[in-house]
């Protein structure tokens, strides 16, 4: 099991790749009382929603493959709540960052709108 310290390390790790790669984070772990939010970054005029999945080894998969059905309607009700708390009426789309190895150099992967 992924403790909370690996998780958070990866979102860090997953947080800096995106800046590397031109996107300016202007949100981390944000949450409400029902749901959260790994990332949200800007790039290019678009707002990204970014879940970021950890995996040390792929034994049993990819990061990618954990987003199940259930997984991407909590992304998008999410979304809807954070749009909604944040008065923001522009489009969006919510991307997936896989990390995945040990965290001190891991392989990191990003699926930009993979949601819908």
């Amino acid at each position: 099991m992924i403790t909370t310290v690996a998780g958070r390390l990866a979102e860090t790790k997953a947080a800096a790749f995106l800046e590397n790669q031109g996107f300016e984070i202007i949100g981390r772990n944000w949450r409400n009382r029902w749901c959260e939010l790994d990332i949200i970054a800007r790039h290019g005029g678009q707002l990204h929603i970014v879940e970021v999945k950890y995996r040390r080894r792929l034994d049993w998969g990819s990061g990618f493959e954990y987003i199940t059905p259930d997984k991407i309607a909590r992304l998008k009700r999410a979304a809807l709540a954070w749009t909604w708390a944040h008065h923001y009426t522009g489009a969006y789309q919510i991307d997936v960052v896989a990390v995945t190895g040990e965290l001190g150099s891991p392989q990191i992967e990003h699926r930009p709108g993979v949601i819908f």
